[in-house]
Parts: C-alpha cells; structure tokens; sequence
C-alpha cells in the first residue's frame, strides 16, 4: 500500500469516528416529552450531516458502527440507553432508520455542496425515512392504532427535524471544505 493511499484509508477512518462519537455525543442531548416513549434528540442533525458528508458506503458503515456499539450495551442510544432491548423496543426503528437514511441522503446529494438540494433530500427524504421505519417498529411492538403512533412518534418531531436538517445543511459545506482538503 502507498504512503498516500495509507494517508486516505486514515483519513477515512478518523472521519468516520469522529461521526460516530458525534452521533453518540448527540443521543445525550434531549428535550423529553412526557406524551411519547422517544424525547427530542439533537441525532437527527448529525444523522444528516452523515449523509451530507460521506459517500453512502462510508455513511452507511457509520451507522451500522454506531448501532453495533449500541447493541453490545455501551449507552449510545438517546438519553444514555444501550442494549438490545433498546434496539429492538418500541423506538428502536428510529435508530434503524437512521442507517438506512443516511444511505438515502448520500446517494442523492450528489458530488457538490447545494444548500437547497441537502435541504430538501434531509426534509423531504431523510427524515420521512426515519419516521416511517420508527413508527413501524413502534406501531407493532406497542400495539398502538395509527393515530396514536402518528401523534406520539411523529407529529412533536417534524418542527425541529426541519429545522435541525436544515442547521445540518448549513454545517455541511464548512465541513465538506475541511473534509476535501
């Protein structure tokens, strides 16, 4: 392996721990909602920024670290929680959403930074993606009627998604300089 191609490959890897521990670091900061099972976490904005920055291998293997070190029992999860019975509980297909949306947001960005087109695949795309994996997996494990996940597990969230997708948006072309030095 070259000097150079060594250089990327840990360039590569340090980016995608700094996201994880990003990711990790935002499941702490929470707003709880005494009607719902999930509070307001601060992920959604860093689930973003993953798309927004890395190519959807790279977006997608952050997630799928992020979840496995979730899953062995490390408290990565919102509000400090780990485990399988997180993971696999009533709000854990939030967090399997976040794998899958990230994966859908980077494949769509395309290869230059566009404020509008991160925008609205975060907002149109991505946080939808989110929402219906989440309340599927709620749904089905609460025995919930659709009314009742929509307003629990949905509706509190949309606001501030828009809004922290579009913070994510914004953060994203600083980052991308940095990242493409």
């Amino acid at each position: 392996m070259s000097n150079n191609s060594s250089m990327n490959k840990t360039l590569e890897m340090t980016r995608l721990a700094l996201l994880v521990a990003m990711n990790c670091v935002s499941a702490y900061i929470i707003i709880p909602l005494p009607f719902s099972l999930s509070p307001i976490a601060l992920q959604t904005l860093i689930v973003n920024l993953v798309g927004f920055l890395l190519p959807p291998k790279q977006a997608f293997i952050t997630m799928l670290i992020y979840i496995l070190v979730g899953l062995i029992g490390i408290p990565v999860f919102t509000g400090g929680t780990g485990g399988p019975a997180k993971l696999f509980g009533p709000t854990g297909g939030y967090i399997f959403g976040f794998m899958i949306a990230v994966t859908i947001i980077a494949w769509l960005k395309g290869n230059t930074y566009n404020f509008k087109r991160f925008a609205l695949i975060g907002i149109c795309i991505g946080i939808p993606v989110i929402y219906i994996i989440g309340a599927l997996q709620l749904k089905f494990l609460t025995d919930m009627n659709w009314e009742a996940v929509f307003l629990t597990g949905v509706l509190p969230f949309i606001p501030l998604d828009i809004v922290k997708c579009l913070v994510a948006a914004i953060l994203a072309k600083p980052i991308l300089k940095i990242f493409n030095r």
